[in-house]
């Protein structure tokens, strides 16, 4: 099975979320559902980068990192070519 790392990108406001999941597509019509908490606000999202991992235990760390990052949207050049 194959676990996802992700970050989206609001239209509305430009802001970014990092998540993590098993199922990309449908993870992505979640966070632009009426279900979602916080993301429902900045919707619509897209989906800017994705990597994907054979582990949770990977995906994870992978997650925390790119969460730790200091304003992602200018070092998504970087997160996309596995700079960062």
């Amino acid at each position: 099975m194959k676990f996802y790392v992700y970050i989206l990108r609001s239209e509305k406001n430009n802001a970014f979320y990092v998540g993590q999941t098993k199922d990309l597509a449908k993870r992505l019509e979640y966070h632009n559902s009426s279900k979602a908490r916080w993301t429902k606000r900045f919707q619509p999202w897209v989906l800017e980068h994705f990597e994907e991992y054979e582990t949770r235990t990977e995906s994870s760390i992978r997650e925390m990192n790119l969460k730790s990052l200091k304003g992602i949207g200018g070092k998504l050049e970087d997160i996309k070519a596995h700079k960062i």
